[in-house]
């Protein structure tokens, strides 16, 4: 693949305002769809304890290798997804199956955009 075609289904997803568990719980989900630059058993860590914390992975959307399901969280999640528009709204689509969300934000350019979620638990309290 050359680097316009691997730019065009690439998705960096930056995550804050949440606890370690929450964006595990996040990325993990999104790993089970598309290929990530974490390693498979690579969990969120606080580099200082107290401090903001932002998370961040690149996925190849390309290639979809399991369906989303529900997700619960403790708490909502701040997600930014950036890239192509194909693979960020292919993104968005994931991440939907997967939680409830509220888009906050979005900057679009060219070639890339640049998307600002709320993500909340995709499992409801019923469903329990």
């Amino acid at each position: 693949m050359n680097s316009a075609q691997e730019s065009a289904t690439s998705v960096v997803v930056t995550l804050s305002g949440c606890s370690r568990e929450d964006a595990d719980a996040v990325f993990r989900t999104l790993g089970r769809s598309f290929e990530s630059d974490r390693a498979a058993g690579d969990a969120p860590q606080y580099v200082s304890e107290g401090h903001a914390t932002v998370w961040t992975t690149t996925f190849d959307v390309v290639r979809t290798q399991e369906d989303a399901e529900p997700v619960r969280l403790a708490a909502p999640v701040t997600a930014e997804l950036q890239g192509g528009y194909w693979a960020v709204d292919r993104m968005q689509a994931t991440l939907a199956a997967a939680f409830d969300l509220l888009e906050e934000g979005m900057a679009a350019g060219d070639q890339e955009k640049d998307v600002q979620l709320r993500l909340s638990s995709g499992v409801h309290q019923e469903e329990t």
